[in-house]
Formats: C-alpha cells, sequence, structure tokens
C-alpha cells in the first residue's frame, strides 16, 4: 500500500486536493504496491492516478504536466521486508537489550538495496521480485553473499532454505543488473578454500560484479549466537595476501582493482592503509574500505582553509582502532592552526572492548571521557555517533551531553567541516 504522508505547497499534489493520508492505488492502470511502483510508474508525464481520500472516498486523477515537474508527495516509508537467517555474526544478535525497538530490526530487503545502499542476502527473493528488478532497472544492488558454496552459505547464514546465491546473480546478471558484493568473513567458515571458490564464482560473472568487498567478523560482548574463531592479525594478514591476488589478477586482466579489504583488515594486520589512488570512486567507503583513506584526503584538501586557533586547547574523541592513526593528522592541524589538539581515546561501554569503531561509540562514552575537563576550549567527537534524531546509540540526546559540559562539543566528520566554518566563532565565544 502507498499513503501520503506530505504534501508540498504550491505542489500539482496540492492543485489536486491531495491531503495526506491519501493512499495511491494504481497508476495509468499499474497497481501500486510500495514506493517503487511509485517513483517508476508515477515518472511518466500523463497519468491516470486512481486514489482514495482519507475519508474513503475514491478518486481518479487525470495528470498532464511538463517534462521533470514532481507531482510534489512524500510517501510513508515502506514496510520493511525482515531478515529470516540467523547469521552467527548478526550484528544486531550482537545488541544488548533495552535499545530502541528500530535498531533491532533485521532488515533484508533488495528495494533498500537499491535505494539506500543497504546490503541484502537476496536469501528472501522470489521470483516475481527478479523480474521486478530487471524491470525497473534496479542497478547497482548491493549483496551479501559472504560464500558462494552453497553448503557453505547455508552454515554462514543459519538458514538450511537459503537459495543458491549465485543462481540468484546469474539471473540477475542476464537481466542487465550489476551489483556490489561483501564478504564478512569468519575464521574457519568461509576464508581459505570457501573463499577462494567464492571469488572464482563471482570473477566468472564478468563485469555484473563491480566491486567485492572483504570485511572482517566483529563481535560485541552480547554476540550470544557466534562460536567461530576470532579475527587476529594472523587470519587478516592471511586475507589481505588473498585480496592482493585476486586485485593484481584484476588490474592485469580487467584494469580496476575489483576486490578491496576493508580498512579493519589493515589495522589488524599491521600493514599500511593504502593511498586514495587505490580506491578508485570509494564505491564501499559506507562498508569501511577506505574510510581512512577518504578522511586523510579531506584534511589535506581542507587544512589551508583553517583559520588561525594559536593557544586553544581542542579535545578530539575517538575509539581504540582509530587512535594509532590520529596523530598524525592531529600534528597537522596542529601546525596550521597553532591548537593543541589532544587525543582522547574512549572504550565502548556499551558494546564492550571488541567494538573499537568511533562511530559506534555512545553517549555514556562521551560523558565519560570529557566530564570534569576543565581545560579544554572545545571538543570534536565522530558524527558518525549521532542519528538524524540527534540521539547516540543509547538513546542519549546530543544536545543533553554537549550541555553537561562547559565548553563547546561539535560532532565532525573530518575536522575540516567543523574548524574552518565554525571554529573560529566558536573559539571566540569560548
Amino acid at each position: 500500500m502507498v499513503r501520503v504522508s506530505k504534501v508540498e505547497a504550491g505542489s500539482i499534489a496540492e492543485e489536486l486536493g491531495i491531503v495526506p493520508g491519501t493512499q495511491l492505488l494504481s497508476v495509468n492502470g499499474r497497481e501500486l504496491a510500495d514506493f517503487l511502483d511509485w517513483e517508476f510508474l508515477g515518472a511518466d508525464d500523463e497519468l491516470v492516478i486512481e486514489a482514495r481520500l482519507p475519508d474513503g472516498e475514491a478518486v481518479v486523477y487525470e495528470v498532464e504536466r511538463e517534462p521533470g515537474d514532481p507531482f510534489g508527495v512524500e510517501l510513508e516509508p515502506p514496510t520493511v521486508r525482515r531478515c529470516a537467517n540467523r547469521c552467527e555474526f548478526c550484528f544486531i544478535e550482537g545488541l544488548p537489550k533495552g535499545l530502541r525497538k528500530n535498531l533491532y530490526v533485521r532488515d533484508d530487503d533488495y528495494r533498500l538495496s537499491f535505494a539506500y545502499g543497504n546490503f541484502a542476502t537476496l536469501s528472501n527473493l522470489k521470483d516475481r521480485d527478479i523480474a521486478r528488478i530487471v524491470e525497473y532497472r534496479l542497478s547497482p544492488l548491493y549483496v551479501s553473499v559472504h560464500a558462494t558454496p552453497w553448503e557453505a552459505r547455508k552454515v554462514l547464514l543459519n538458514n538450511p532454505r537459503v537459495p543458491n546465491v549465485i543462481d540468484q546473480l546469474t539471473r540477475l546478471k542476464d537481466g542487465g543488473i550489476q551489483y556490489h558484493c561483501q564478504m564478512v568473513v569468519v575464521p574457519g567458515l568461509n576464508d581459505g578454500e570457501v573463499l577462494e571458490e567464492s571469488f572464482t564464482d563471482l570473477w566468472n560473472l564478468g563485469d555484473a560484479v563491480l566491486s567485492v568487498a572483504i570485511v572482517p567478523v566483529g563481535t560485541t560482548q552480547f554476540s550470544h549466537l557466534y562460536t567461530g574463531k576470532p579475527m587476529d592479525a594472523e587470519n587478516a594478514g592471511r586475507l589481505l595476501d588473498a585480496v592482493e591476488r585476486w586485485e593484481a589478477r584484476a588490474l592485469a586482466e580487467r584494469g580496476d582493482r575489483w576486490v578491496f579489504a576493508s580498512d579493519e583488515l589493515y589495522l589488524l594486520a599491521g600493514r599500511d592503509l593504502p593511498g586514495v589512488e587505490h580506491y578508485g570512486d570509494f564505491a564501499q567507503i559506507e562498508n569501511g574500505v577506505g574510510s581512512v583513506t577518504a578522511l586523510r584526503q579531506r584534511v589535506a584538501d581542507g587544512i589551508e582553509t583553517l583559520p588561525r586557533l594559536d593557544g586553544k586547547r581542542i579535545g578530539v574523541v575517538t575509539g581504540l582502532s582509530m587512535a594509532p592513526l590520529m596523530p598524525a593528522l592531529l600534528q597537522q592541524l596542529s601546525e596550521r592552526t597553532g591548537a593543541r589538539f589532544e587525543l582522547i581515546v574512549a572504550e565502548n561501554s556499551l558494546f564492550g572492548v571488541t567494538v573499537t569503531t568511533a562511530g559506534l561509540l555512545v553517549g555514556a562514552d562521551i560523558r565519560r571521557v570529557l566530564g570534569g575537563r576543565a581545560d579544554l576550549d572545545m571538543a570534536l567527537i565522530p558524527a558518525e555517533t549521532i542519528n538524524d534524531a540527534g540521539l547516540f546509540l543509547d538513546d542519549e540526546s546530543f544536545v543533553a551531553v554537549r550541555e553537561s559540559f562547559s565548553f563547546p562539543v561539535y560532532p565532525s566528520y573530518d575536522f575540516i567541516d567543523v574548524l574552518s566554518l565554525e571554529g573560529e566563532p566558536a573559539m571566540q565565544a569560548a
């Protein structure tokens, strides 16, 4: 069902009398099942729309508009397809009790894969879904492959009914669909021969596979399903060796790297991260592939825009994994601005010390490491720790946390965003 949540003022929809709560039933004789149908079927310049107003009245709208004119409605969020798998490495299975309800939703929705880049296993995909993906050209998709050998994948996803992913990917390929793939590697389950077979199977799909990301398994202190081995430096090194071998083949035969390792693997193995040219268009940066390198590049690109902040004391909060990489960046910032930057490393109190990503720090962690500090003029925290509603994962409000300190606290993605635009006035006001 497609229901209108908002109507833009002065839009075609407002002129027609559409109001929030109106159900859009069909377009040009095609039934609307969800937002995808509306986006694609409603893109024509001539529309016959069957609808039902909130009071139950059935109406038909005939619309002629200039090419590109927006219709002017926002839709209620769709019902998300839930994941039927029980992967023992699933991060949601490692969440503590008592968090807000939407954090426990395990989505596995090809529509969100196309629209937002969410990774989906395709394990709940039906024939009609594949037909729809091909008809609407939903490309590229983002697919959690994990392993292509069918039996290994059943074990990894803890789902004996999971379909053969290579059959699915082949059908999508034959329909002209491309995809980015990820494999979360669990030592002893989908590394070694399983990983090599997976690489081979994906390679044989040709240019349908745009990229492959290798990500190490991560667990929290609440990961009650996980029985595998931990990812350590030795395992990480073996994975990087495999990635580099396939990367060399891809460069030689296809002219691009094709396969990428997440930053965490380099950090675990104690190896230097590649430069910016390694990652191309950073297609899997949201998967932790190249995020540190991209940060370094943003600092390099923007550092000349920074004002002088001589003598100011700025605290920079980060997680355990980024701690070894931060001093070099902070030194650059200090030399440019004259400020004194202090690295403040926080352990994760909600998920445990095995979760070292800065973006998963919570409000309590920020309070703990900055509380009682009267020697700072300003503090920067990872912007990724806060959602669009201004909440940390532990439901602490950023505003409430910020107001508990005597100095300004700013969420920052790359230092430059705060220091260049807001840093100087903030310093003067401090």
